[in-house]
């Protein structure tokens, strides 16, 4: 979180959940922002393909009948609900920690932020409290800091205001 803006910061949460963000700020000032969510546009048999090997890996040992049933789960889903969370995200693009660092500003990235196409109109932006902060207190916990596309099926948690 510490590198040049627009690089991969990767970590891992609960033990378990790879998490993706995007280092913001210059060298030495550690901020970023977390990547909550991604509305396929495409892909999406490999964005189901990278979750159902990454949940089989992880529950491989304990329940042999998993990758049918969650295949099946998976293939049930909604497009935009394949990558609604940050865990979600790192798993639908195969992204883990070994991608800290890498530009996501750079073409030839195998991640990378793209621009919209010039003749789509910008979105309408909304925002609001950030999720999973309590602990934090005031004045963070209501700090709108938290922002999405307004309308978008692919927003994570709890379902905005505003």
């Amino acid at each position: 979180m510490f590198g040049p803006p627009g690089v991969a910061y990767v970590y891992l949460v609960y033990g378990m959940y790879d998490c993706l963000n995007v280092v913001t700020e210059p060298v030495g000032t550690p901020a970023a922002v977390l990547v909550r969510a991604v509305e396929p546009l495409e892909g999406t048999a490999p964005m189901r393909d990278a979750r159902l090997e990454l949940g089989h890996a992880r529950r491989r040992a304990r329940d042999p009948s998993f990758r049918g049933r969650e295949a099946n789960r998976l293939l049930a889903l909604r497009p935009a609900r394949l990558a609604s969370g940050p865990g979600l995200v790192a798993a639908a693009f195969s992204i883990d920690r070994t991608q800290t660092g890498i530009d996501l500003c750079d073409p030839a990235s195998p991640v990378r932020l793209e621009p919209a196409p010039a003749d789509e109109p910008a979105p309408e932006v909304a925002s609001g409290p950030r999720i999973g902060i309590d602990y934090a207190g005031e004045p963070w916990v209501s700090r709108p800091w938290r922002l999405w596309i307004a309308g978008n099926p692919a927003v994570s948690g709890r379902a905005p205001r505003g």
